[in-house]
């Protein structure tokens, strides 16, 4: 697909394009003709390089992008948890959490009691409406 540029001297943005588009329009400079498919068909011979053609590109590709640290594997581990069944077990889980959430000096947090503690673990038994 052949095309022809058609300057216009009021849409150059500078000086020296405003200048060159005269002159093309007037017949002092040849307008250029421009053939896309031709030029995608050069570029194409550009985008890929002799030694991308060869085994040594497949190398010097691999050496370049190659990891300069040892990446260890990850391990799958398996964690199980024994189930007790033993309230007061609760309790002191619950208790390190309300000494966490004590130490915290954020704004916005609260204080928590032993008695908020048992209020919270008797209402979570079940049968209790409390």
């Amino acid at each position: 697909m052949t095309d022809e540029v058609k300057p216009d001297p009021k849409q150059a943005t500078t000086q020296e394009s405003q200048l060159a588009a005269e002159n093309m329009t007037t017949g002092v400079e040849e307008t250029p003709v421009v053939d896309f498919e031709a030029d995608y068909e050069a570029s194409q011979q550009f985008s890929v390089s002799d030694i991308d053609r060869s085994s040594e590109g497949a190398a010097a590709a691999e050496a370049a992008t190659a990891a300069d640290f040892k990446v260890s594997q990850a391990e799958e581990t398996k964690t199980e948890s024994q189930s007790t069944g033993n309230p007061s077990d609760y309790l002191d889980m619950a208790k390190d959490v309300a000494e966490d959430v004590g130490s915290q000096t954020e704004a916005g947090t609260g204080n928590v009691s032993d008695d908020l503690i048992n209020k919270a673990l008797d209402k979570g038994k079940p049968g209790s409406s409390t």
